[in-house]
Parts: structure tokens; C-alpha cells; sequence
């Protein structure tokens, strides 16, 4: 097993700020009340999608939007499994990796052991994105099935039964969107990550770079904006 004390005390503050920029972004985008995320705005936009369900008398539409999200998440989740492939081969071609990196201008010259550690925390990167997109992918295949569980309009069963049962179908799509969201989030890390093979110092700047990027499409977008400008002009009628 190759032994940490390889790396300089610059290695640990980088790699510590890159975890906890993760959290940090990560309990932002789910937490924060005052200042919602573009997630969470659109969390409520999956609720007023399964009113509108209900309303329909044909479910064609629901089904369909359903599928491409789930037509995405397989995508993503193949994604993953095709980028853990490439890191295990780079697992084996250590030695002309290393000399390539160390002859940057920013490079530090490396060690095969801290080359392999470095390796092995990219893979983990990857197979925790698979499975945050594998397991959204089961979610929404959950979420087709309480789609039609919900009651067609005008089969008699009265409105408050066939909320709940609208409501239970966008939970679930909810619970998918948050997984998706975390595996994405995981993708976008793993590019600042990459910066850790030059050089601590890269990995500070890139995971830097990243979580403002991240931040400002979560909380600063002119998307959001649009949406937030959308819900008060509705509360405002």
C-alpha cells in the first residue's frame, strides 16, 4: 500500500480544500432558505408538473418527459463507467505520465506512489458519480410507474386522492433530481481534480475556479433570475 507521507504539506491543504469546497457547494445547493439554488427552484417546478398531471386527461406528455430524463441519466451513468476506464489505463502508464507532467512548467516532479494515489482518488471520483447516476436512473424508473399509478382524471376517484398520488410521483422525480445533480456535481469536480497531477497549487486554483463557476450558474444566473422574476410575478396576481 503506498504510503501517504509522500506527499508535502501543500498536498494535504490542496486536496483538503478541494473536499470542502465539495461540501461546502453541495450543502449550499440543498440548504440554503434565504437564497435558493437553481436546483431547488426547480424542485418546485416538478411539483407544479405533476398539478398540471392531474389536470391532464392524457398522461402521454408526463411519460415522455419522464423518459428523457431518464434517457439522460443513462447517458451520464455510461459516461462514467467509459471515464473510470480511462483512469485504470492510466493507472498503467504511469511512468510515461510522470515524465510528461514533470516536464510542465508548473509541474512537480513525482513519485510512482503519489502518481498512484492520485490515480486511485480520480477513480473514486468516477465510480461515485456511477453510482449517483445509476441510482437516479432507478429513481425515475420508480417515478414512470407512480406516474401511472396516479388516477386518470374523471375515473371517479376524488381530487385529494389523486394530489397525493401526483404529489408521491414528484417526490420521487425530486429524489432522482437531487442524485443527478450530485453525480453532475461530481463530474465538475473531477476536472479540478485533474489539476492535482500538475501541482497542489493547480488543484487549489482549479477547484477554485469550478466552485465559483458552479456557484454563480446556482445562484447568480440569469436563469435563475428568469425563474425568480416568474414566481413573483404569479405570487404578485
Amino acid at each position: 500500500m503506498p504510503d501517504i507521507s509522500v506527499f508535502s504539506l501543500l498536498d494535504v491543504v490542496a486536496v483538503l480544500f478541494f473536499i470542502g469546497a465539495w461540501l461546502i457547494y453541495g450543502f449550499a445547493v440543498q440548504g440554503r432558505k434565504g437564497h435558493r439554488s437553481l436546483s431547488r427552484i426547480m424542485h418546485a417546478q416538478r411539483r407544479i408538473w405533476a398539478e398540471q398531471m392531474i389536470a391532464r386527461d392524457n398522461r402521454v406528455v408526463d411519460t415522455t418527459i419522464n423518459a428523457s430524463l431518464q434517457n439522460g441519466t443513462a447517458f451520464f451513468a455510461s459516461t462514467s463507467l467509459i471515464a473510470l476506464g480511462s483512469v485504470l489505463t492510466l493507472s498503467r502508464s504511469g511512468d510515461d505520465v510522470l515524465s510528461l507532467f514533470g516536464s510542465l512548467p508548473l509541474g512537480v516532479v513525482t513519485t510512482r506512489a503519489t502518481w498512484e494515489i492520485k490515480v486511485a482518488g480520480l477513480a473514486i471520483v468516477f465510480v461515485y458519480a456511477f453510482f449517483k447516476f445509476s441510482w437516479a436512473y432507478r429513481l425515475f424508473n420508480y417515478g414512470a410507474i407512480l406516474i401511472g399509478a396516479v388516477p386518470p382524471k374523471g375515473s371517479g376517484v376524488d381530487y385529494e386522492t389523486m394530489q397525493r398520488a401526483a404529489y408521491r410521483a414528484a417526490a420521487m422525480n425530486i429524489a432522482a433530481g437531487n442524485h443527478f445533480d450530485r453525480g453532475q456535481r461530481a463530474f465538475f469536480f473531477a476536472l479540478a481534480y485533474l489539476g492535482w497531477f500538475v501541482s497542489p497549487a493547480v488543484l487549489i486554483a482549479a477547484t477554485a475556479a469550478v466552485f465559483c463557476v458552479m456557484w454563480r450558474r446556482q445562484f447568480a444566473s440569469e436563469i435563475r433570475s428568469a425563474l425568480i422574476a416568474d414566481e413573483d410575478t404569479h405570487d404578485g396576481r
